[in-house]
């Protein structure tokens, strides 16, 4: 009987002045403008029906007890139906006439026929029945509303945790390294905090010192922890596993990632479906037509019990719960995989979307300089040849060298600190491993320092599909080649083949990158259209030749450098967006992790949250039209009515509550394992290091 829309429930913490809080929407009979806490209403209802029971047990039992049965369900009808009849007088003082007056009208009209009967006296039964059709009637609405209220909190149980993840206090560092407790509210930038194993994170920030994992799967929707280290950034609401570290914060309360992202989420919950705007706009007209339904019942009938019948069962709470609930379990599902909905109509736009235009780089690739190739020559290992670039790189800042440095980590190989390093930008590095003169760059720096081998006959990638290829040699000797590259995502092939199976029947790459390097990544990812050296304004260019085809175009990129690109679309996904402001507000849908898997994910969800409002709606509709039917000819009594009413709120709340589960079979992706390369080296997920086959 909940016919609140649950987007527009009030938030735990109330911060805003009385005088500006209102409901726009229809109010549950018997609930306050506060909505009471539920364990005060199950009291209440708990303690109204006992008066019922006892009503019941008296009049049965006790041949003599019918003053004191109708006594005992007048009390009873008395509490249930006063917070009932209370929010209808509420309503009216404010010149509302909503859904709510009608069942405050069942409930007294039932309570003024007992109230008739008792002054009749014996004759009539003092009233008994009458008083406990008024007080089963209030019951069923009041119990209604408790189980939907509840059923429905369930499935905002991932949007309002977020309420809880941050700390209320953290341990903020002072200058002279003690330790003092304080409020989060007092954090400011550049404050330094202490996080201990256990903790969630108080703030955003960046790891000063000490190294940890971290479970991020609030913010990312990933389960599994990822490590940190100095210089790294860390989220509030997170929490660190392991390690004890120091973070200086570098945002604090509502402007963290997790402010932000909780802050658009609640904000989507107050939006509506454009149909829902429809709706409101003639729910208006809804109460009086009913009340005119029942005057003519009346009318023509003279039957009171029809009338009540019929103005419990007109109430609407079905079909106003049709969207509202299947929204917040979409919502809740999506929040729980790291997909941040900032408009419900959005939900409904991803069902219609058939096209989707990527950007290359952040997106289908990890933006990141990543080892693809070891070749080693002559007798050399590939470990080996890992570890002395990786050595000789270890002081550098380029990109290569982080790359080899991440490797050699992840593999296990260990390395030494180089002495005599010299780095000159452009060419190369030469410093000296294990007392080895180690030179690593590009074929022309080994040359020009006396290396006088065929350097590139082994060499099968090609520069100009974006491999970068770097040469090494020890004490003027050669040793092989390493190749790297932006490496594709793993699961992006498999991502963009969901896509087509859900009915999508375009999908392009675009690409600011040379036509080799975009055709290769193309290739490995099983995209057939490639539109490569573009400038932004040739991707939003792009971007509305295809809208002017008729496709329903998603724009998928990192939301930084081709914001144009997203904001052309008919719907913009920003990936990768935690910790990234420009991204979060860039796009229209905005993915906290760069799993692609999620995209095919969202564009079923979608669809199915389309359908599962459907039945609702449809449900709604034929069962106020059957329901009516009914009780104007008598076929049900008020008591039948009530349970009716609950009983359809109920099959639409559970319907809706069906999408909360979906999306559970997601984890954090897996790349297979390669086949092992040679003795020494164990291969990294996305870069196979063996030798090429001769």
């Amino acid at each position: 009987m909940q016919v609140t829309s649950l987007l527009s429930r009030q938030e735990p913490r109330h911060e805003h002045a009385h005088a500006e809080h209102h409901h726009d929407h229809e109010h549950c009979p018997g609930c306050g403008e506060h909505h009471e806490h539920i364990p005060v209403r199950l009291t209440q209802t708990l303690v109204g029906m006992m008066f019922l029971i006892n009503s019941f047990l008296v009049s049965w039992f006790f041949d003599g007890g019918r003053m004191v049965a109708s006594a005992s369900a007048m009390i009873g009808a008395l509490i249930l139906g006063a917070p009932i009849i209370w929010t209808a007088v509420k309503d009216l003082r404010r010149g509302i006439l909503s859904i709510n007056e009608l069942v405050a009208i069942a409930v007294l009209a039932s309570f003024g026929k007992g109230a008739a009967a008792l002054g009749a006296g014996e004759a009539h039964g003092y009233g008994v029945g009458d008083y406990q059709t008024a007080g089963i009637v209030a019951f069923f609405m009041l119990l209604g509303e408790i189980i939907e209220t509840r059923t429905a909190a369930g499935a905002r149980a991932s949007i309002e945790s977020l309420i809880k993840l941050t700390p209320t206090k953290a341990r903020r560092l002072l200058a002279s390294g003690a330790e003092e407790e304080v409020p989060v509210s007092d954090l400011k930038v550049g404050d330094v905090i202490r996080i201990r194993p256990g903790d969630n994170v108080a703030a955003d920030g960046v790891i000063v010192s000490g190294e940890g994992s971290f479970n991020q799967a609030t913010i990312t929707g990933e389960s599994l922890p990822v490590d940190k280290k100095p210089g790294d950034q860390v989220f509030a609401g997170t929490q660190n596993l392991t390690g004890m570290l120091e973070v200086r914060v570098t945002k604090a309360g509502h402007d963290t990632t997790l402010g932000r992202v909780r802050e658009l989420i609640l904000a989507a919950e107050k939006t509506k479906l454009p149909f829902m705007r429809i709706v409101d706009q003639y729910m208006v007209y809804y109460t009086p037509l009913v009340l005119v339904l029942g005057a003519l019942v009346w009318a023509f009938t003279h039957d009171l019990n029809r009338v009540i019948s019929v103005l419990v069962v007109a109430c609407p709470c079905a079909f106003i719960l049709a969207s509202p609930t299947a929204m917040v379990a979409a919502l809740s599902a999506a929040a729980r995989l790291g997909i941040l909905i900032k408009n419900v109509a959005d939900i409904e736009l991803a069902a219609r979307i058939n096209a989707f235009i990527f950007d290359k780089t952040g997106t289908l690739t990890t933006g990141r300089l990543a080892v693809s190739r070891l070749m080693p020559v002559g007798d050399i290992k590939p470990a080996e040849l890992l570890r002395l670039a990786a050595s000789a790189e270890k002081y550098s800042n380029h990109p290569t060298a982080r790359a080899l440095g991440e490797l050699a980590q992840e593999v296990g190989v260990p390395l030494i600190e180089p002495k005599n390093f010299k780095e000159t930008a452009g060419r190369g590095i030469r410093a000296q491993v294990d007392g080895a003169d180690v030179i690593i760059g590009r074929a022309q720096w080994l040359k020009d320092n006396g290396v006088t081998d065929d350097l590139t006959r082994s060499v099968d990638l090609n520069e100009t599909e974006g491999f970068s290829l770097i040469y090494v040699a020890r004490d003027g000797r050669y040793l092989g080649w390493i190749g790297l590259r932006d490496q594709t995502r793993a699961e992006a092939r498999t991502s963009l083949a969901d896509l087509l199976k859900t009915g999508v029947r375009r999908i392009a790459m675009v690409s600011g990158d040379r036509q080799p390097v975009a055709a290769r990544v193309a290739r490995e990812i099983g995209c057939e259209e490639v539109m490569a050296e573009c400038l932004p304004q040739n991707k939003v260019e792009f971007v509305r030749q295809m809208k002017a085809k008729g496709y329903r175009v998603a724009v998928v990129g990192d939301g930084v450098n081709d914001a144009p690109a997203l904001a052309a679309g008919d719907m913009g996904i920003a990936m990768g967006a935690a910790g990234s402001e420009v991204a979060i507000h860039s796009a229209t849908i905005a993915l906290m992790n760069n799993d692609l898997r999620r995209l095919p994910f969202l564009v079923r969800l979608s669809r199915m949250t389309r359908n599962v409002i459907n039945q609702n709606f449809l449900f709604g509709v034929f069962f106020i039209i059957g329901g009516l039917t009914l009780a104007a000819f008598g076929y049900i009594n008020p008591i039948v009515a009530a349970i009716m009413h609950n009983a359809g709120s109920l099959i639409v709340v559970f319907n809706s509550a069906r999408l909360v589960r979906e999306g559970e079979e997601l984890e954090p992706f897996q790349a297979p394992a390669a086949t092992p390369p040679a003795p020494g080296v164990t291969p990294a997920p996305a870069a196979p290091l063996a030798p090429a086959p001769a």
